[in-house]
């Protein structure tokens, strides 16, 4: 949309949501109240289950449902675009300052919009599985070069599709959520393990998107029609222990270094809010097999920022800036990929994009490439150092894209690590 369209709530130019946005999340009262929809605008939630049950919802694709009096988005990821688009368009609407519905009507407006801080969120979806892929160029060599020098960085197979692993749905949490330090082997000489707390937890900073529709068991979703499946972005950190994945990912790949946790923002952005955001995706060479190749496949100019800040850090340090765009595999190709063979996707379903680093040294999306294997510290302003993450330590992604007079932004994906439960 354009950077004119105005609420009659206040927006502040540097807030992560205003009318151009308008993600949605799970949230519920703190006062006591049942898990419902709401979309943010500026420092509020709407409430859309109170929307609904009022009427307001008028589209063909939305009339005469119960859609987000429900603890989950499920239901409203299943619909498919159509009826995301005539719910996003009904909000703008409604939100507009020249809009008289709910501005003027003081009895609803206090009933539907609420303050974020007196609210509680939750997961936004039922995440029946979720896949992790390996889409950063920049990140995939810089592994490469640390393990296999730089004449074997990329696998052979990387160039030519998006590899992934399966990881662990159970164990995504919202932001907010503190992470435990895992347990398990590794093996410093690469022969004999030994048990306990991981050494070197990290994050990686990445972004996923939620699965809408879906497809049925031995139908693949066409690259050109992927984006129809896709129901909008959340932050994702992809916490890992990398002595335990050293260890164990031989032959079959990550395992327990990935399933301890996996941290997500609570809002969801709809695709249609980036699209003025739309970039061209990287060029590939080689030339992708025909189902990869979409005519008009791009990315998007998604800004991204780390921030770490130990308990002894009076506030959080910036230790990374990365770019979405960074990316070499698109989402669609990730999600043609996925069900080429058939594999049916639900709604729900979350797919992540993997660390996304960049080109210089700063733009690294895992303290495993800024240190690089811990070789180079980050000295804190605290006089600390870092290698890997610490005790105590809080890791917080934040993202947005930058409009003329607005931002669309995804919040923030905090965690903050305990130490290790005694066994």
């Amino acid at each position: 949309m354009s950077s004119i369209l105005r609420s009659f709530i206040e927006v502040p130019a540097d807030s992560h949501f205003p009318i151009q946005n308008l993600p949605y999340a799970i949230f519920s009262p703190k006062e006591g109240g049942p898990p419902r929809v709401g979309v943010a605008i500026s420092n509020h939630v709407l409430d859309l289950a109170l929307l609904e049950e009022e009427g307001l919802f008028t589209d063909d694709t939305l009339r005469n449902k119960t859609l987000f009096a429900k603890p989950t988005l499920n239901d409203f990821m299943a619909l498919g675009r159509p009826a995301w688009r005539a719910a996003r368009a009904r909000l703008q609407q409604l939100l507009r300052e020249d809009e008289p519905t709910l501005r003027d009507n003081l009895e609803l407006r206090t009933r539907a919009l609420r303050l974020m801080a007196a609210v509680q969120f939750h997961l936004p979806a039922t995440i029946g599985d979720y896949t992790d892929f390996y889409s950063s160029r920049d990140h995939a060599t810089n592994v490469g070069v640390m393990f296999r020098g730089k004449e074997n960085a990329l696998m052979p197979n990387w160039l030519h599709l998006p590899v992934a692993y399966h990881g662990r749905a159970s164990s995504i949490v919202l932001s907010g959520t503190p992470v435990i330090r895992p347990q398990g082997q590794t093996a410093a000489d690469d022969i004999t393990p030994t048990f306990g707390p991981s050494r070197l937890v990290d994050f990686e900073l990445e972004m996923g998107f939620f699965v809408g529709p879906g497809n049925a068991l031995g139908d693949p979703i066409p690259v050109q029609e992927a984006t129809e499946h896709i129901f909008g972005l959340v932050l994702v950190n992809d916490w890992s222990a990398r002595d335990i994945q050293k260890w164990e990912y031989q032959p079959l790949g990550p395992f327990l270094a990935k399933n301890f946790a996996t941290t997500i923002s609570p809002w969801v952005i709809p695709l249609e809010a980036l699209e003025p955001f739309r970039c061209p995706a990287p060029a590939q060479e080689p030339t992708p097999l025909p189902y990869l190749r979409a005519d008009q496949d791009s990315s998007y100019d998604i800004h991204l920022e780390v921030t770490l800040q130990s308990e002894q850090m009076a506030s959080p340090l910036v230790i990374a800036r990365s770019n979405f765009r960074n990316l070499y595999w698109t989402m669609s190709q990730q999600l043609a990929h996925h069900t080429i063979t058939g594999c049916n996707m639900r709604p729900g379903d979350l797919l992540a994009s993997g660390t996304i680093s960049g080109p210089t040294e700063d733009s690294y999306g895992s303290l495993l490439e800024l240190t690089w294997r811990g070789s180079k510290p980050i000295t804190l302003p605290s006089g600390e150092e870092r290698r890997f993450l610490q005790d105590g330590d809080q890791l917080t992604l934040s993202g947005w894209c930058q409009g003329d007079g607005y931002r669309v932004g995804f919040g923030e994906a905090t965690g903050k690590l305990l130490p290790a439960i005694s066994l």
